[in-house]
């Protein structure tokens, strides 16, 4: 009895130790959560405050833990203010109006001039059968532009057909007046506008900031006749394809304009690069640029405000 009494107490033993010393399983965050208010001040900060020494985690990105790209940070902290190009035609100083969608392209939570983005950033460019300098310059900008470009619905369709005609009038809705930015009526296909309530109530429900502001994520404008286009065009003397588009995305019932902040004293669809560049560091475009996707929209990157909703019939050729 003894013998037998020793050897379970032995198993007994052996057993704890094995329990006490195996490893923990990594800890996953569950899909869909909504973003606690710590979350939110994290999306408003500066990417860099992700740290890739994580405990019991999956690994991510390291943002300071990349020294071959060091000098390429440094170039990209300077550029970012003080670059000289003409991204869209206009005279621009500075790419961090575009910084925000640069980062969700090369799939960097790094600041903009950290190692890690440079990193992230040559990455892409090596994918893409450029130099792998780190450094966002302008030609490997335009890939990026050319990329989101043919991204929105509104290309493809442009490219298939020509300017598009507009929807028959049974399939526009006329947006609630609680989702519209002043008075005056917008509509919407009716899809769009479906595909935009989501995404909004989503929006509203992760970060509390754009559930407190009344005017965040609202509409101010919709589907514009071909008509009502040709006429703008005529008052402001002509359409140059940037600023305004002779053959409009609106005239598609799928183009929205959405508020996302604009400069002090600027208007929530002026093209000014001071305007546009506060737009893109709002906690609504920011939000927009990571998450819109997930319901079908794409931005037009110059306007910070412009999305456009891909309906099914489009999607595929948008992938493709």
């Amino acid at each position: 009895m003894k013998i037998i009494f020793f050897a379970v107490l032995a198993w007994a033993v052996v057993m704890l130790g094995v329990a006490w010393f195996a490893p923990t399983q990594p800890v996953t965050a569950t899909s869909g959560a909504a973003v606690s208010s710590a979350q939110e001040v994290a999306l408003a900060a500066p990417a860099s405050v992700f740290s890739a020494r994580t405990v019991n985690r999956a690994p991510v990105e390291a943002c300071e833990d990349a020294p071959a790209f060091t000098a390429a940070a440094d170039r990209n902290a300077i550029d970012i203010d003080t670059l000289d190009w003409t991204p869209y035609g206009p005279q621009e100083t500075g790419w961090r109006t575009y910084a925000p969608r640069i980062a969700v392209e090369i799939a960097s939570g790094c600041g903009y001039d950290s190692p890690g983005f440079a990193n992230a950033l040559a990455g892409w460019q090596r994918a893409q059968g450029r130099p792998a300098t780190g450094v966002l310059d302008p030609d490997s900008f335009e890939l990026m532009k050319v990329r989101w470009h043919l991204m929105r619905p509104f290309v493809i369709l442009n490219r298939e057909v020509g300017c598009p005609p507009a929807p028959a009038a049974d399939q526009l809705v006329v947006v609630r007046p609680g989702e519209a930015y002043g008075a005056r009526p917008i509509s919407l296909r009716a899809d769009a506008l479906a595909a935009y309530r989501r995404m909004v109530a989503d929006a509203r429900a992760e970060l509390p900031s754009l559930a407190r502001d009344r005017q965040a994520l609202l509409i101010f404008s919709g589907f514009r006749s071909p008509l009502e286009n040709d006429i703008t065009c005529l008052e402001r003397g002509g359409c140059d394809n940037i600023t305004r588009a002779p053959c409009s995305a609106h005239r598609t019932g799928l183009a929205l304009d959405i508020v996302v902040g604009a400069a002090r004293g600027g208007r929530v669809d002026s093209t000014d690069n001071a305007n546009r560049l506060a737009q893109s560091q709002t906690a609504a475009y920011r939000w927009l640029v990571r998450n819109a996707h997930r319901y079908g929209f794409v931005n037009y990157v110059f306007e910070p405000w412009h999305w456009e909703w891909s309906p099914p019939e489009q999607a595929g050729a948008s992938r493709a």
